[in-house]
């Protein structure tokens, strides 16, 4: 009888200290993170199969320590395959988690291919100031040096930091904290392949503690603009890449195929008619650069023709940003504006 009593007495102290940790909202959406190999040696084609959150939270008991795990899985695709549908699906689920109060943060899994993407657009479109962790993998979840447990496990820990509070959507890999306004993936396979190139991570996930160093200032979560509560869809806006002797066809065929938008990371003697041809039919012409790094100047002759510049985002965070400004405005200096305070 005292062995059931003392049973009983220490299955109830664990509830209660399970019941005192706070609530973790965990989005799946798929990518190398949730992705089988053939076998153990497997880094690359290894889309054999798919892992389900469940089988992510069983492979991770410690989080139990950490975080009352609530899971929803948005899809379990590979990153390329995100789109609007999902991108506003999985942003307003974030935000009505978000919404309650027991619910400290949330994490995101996704594939890394366009993960700064995604990232970014939940960087601008969550309504919250509680922390937002976006994490993924560099190796799948069969590979004998696999990443993405202690990825997801860090990614916890920083959605339970009272510091990440009022920061915006972070990117949580290889023990580094980034801004997803200004993290971008610099490396095709190497596990150190996110990198904030000019201005650095925001901290560090270190074994003792989660260390924060500064802040991003610009606008972001609770303090945006946006509002995507009803929106089904978004604005068809696309990128055109320029080198030598490009070709004027790809803006041509934007255009016919209904763009409202064109983001172009360097430019060619061609673009110029093409450009003026797309602006007389209301498309929106966005200068950004192929560089990597530096902000793109907003010149007298830059602006003569009522062409808007993207700071320093790159091209595909821009083609991001300016879905998103044209559900608010067309008016150049307005979304001028919106691209010197994101």
């Amino acid at each position: 009888m005292r062995f059931r009593i003392l049973f009983f007495l220490l299955a109830a102290a664990l509830c209660g200290r399970a019941a005192e940790l706070p609530v973790v909202a965990l989005f799946t959406t798929g990518g190398t993170i949730q992705s089988k190999g053939t076998h153990r040696l497997t880094l690359a084609e290894y889309n054999e199969s798919v892992v389900t959150p469940d089988e992510l939270l069983a492979d991770l008991p410690e989080l139990k320590s950490l975080a009352r795990i609530e899971v929803t899985e948005i899809s379990n695709v590979g990153s390329g395959n995100i789109d609007a549908a999902k991108l506003l699906k999985l942003s307003k689920a974030v935000t009505a988690a978000l919404a309650r109060p027991e619910v400290a943060g949330a994490v995101v899994t996704h594939g890394t291919g366009t993960l700064e993407e995604t990232a970014f657009f939940l960087h601008l479109t969550v309504k919250s100031s509680k922390p937002v962790v976006v994490v993924g993998a560099m190796r799948p979840f069969t590979a004998i040096s696999r990443d993405g447990p202690y990825n997801l496990y860090n990614a916890v820990r920083v959605a339970t930091t009272p510091e990440a509070v009022g920061k915006g959507a972070l990117v949580v890999l290889n023990d580094t904290i980034h801004s997803a306004r200004f993290v971008t993936k610099n490396h095709t396979y190497h596990v150190e392949t996110f990198v904030s190139r000019e201005l650095g991570p925001l901290g560090f996930v270190d074994s003792d503690r989660v260390v924060f160093y500064r802040n991003p200032l610009t606008r972001h979560t609770a303090g945006s603009e946006f509002d995507i509560s009803n929106l089904e869809t978004l604005p068809m806006v696309d990128i055109v890449y320029g080198y030598q002797e490009a070709s004027a066809a790809p803006i041509a065929a934007l255009v016919e195929a209904g763009a409202k938008g064109i983001v172009y990371a360097d430019s060619s003697p061609a673009f110029a008619k093409a450009f003026l041809a797309a602006q007389a039919r209301g498309v929106t012409i966005l200068m950004s650069d192929r560089k990597g790094a530096g902000r793109v100047t907003l010149s007298e002759r830059v602006n003569a023709r009522n062409t808007i510049t993207a700071d320093n985002l790159n091209a595909q965070k821009s083609r991001v940003l300016l879905r998103l400004a044209l559900t608010k405005t067309t008016e150049t200096r307005q979304l001028q504006r919106i691209f010197n305070e994101y």
